[in-house]
């Protein structure tokens, strides 16, 4: 998967998770939390939604590598390199 690719991605789990939320003007250097009304519940959904899709395994203490778009695509860029979306 391209780095947009993973972006895309993000943006469909994110309008799944906050469908209420208006993405088009998501800033990709700034925290999600600052930007949506996500709690942590939301951001597990995001980890889940991630699992689920890719079988991806992000383990807890990396949760922060998640924090914003670009520190999301830059750390899953290497993980989803080979990825399919699972059926």
């Amino acid at each position: 998967m391209t780095p947009d690719d993973i972006r895309d991605e993000i943006l469909d789990i994110l309008s799944t998770i906050a469908p209420d939320e208006d993405l088009s003007d998501l800033k990709d250097d700034v925290a999600f939390r600052e930007q949506l009304e996500l709690d942590s519940m939301d951001f597990l959904d995001i980890v889940m939604e991630l699992r689920k899709r890719y079988r991806v395994q992000i383990p807890e203490e990396q949760y922060e590598q998640l924090a914003s778009m670009a520190s999301t695509v830059r750390y899953l860029e290497p993980i989803m390199k080979d990825k399919q979306r699972a059926g």
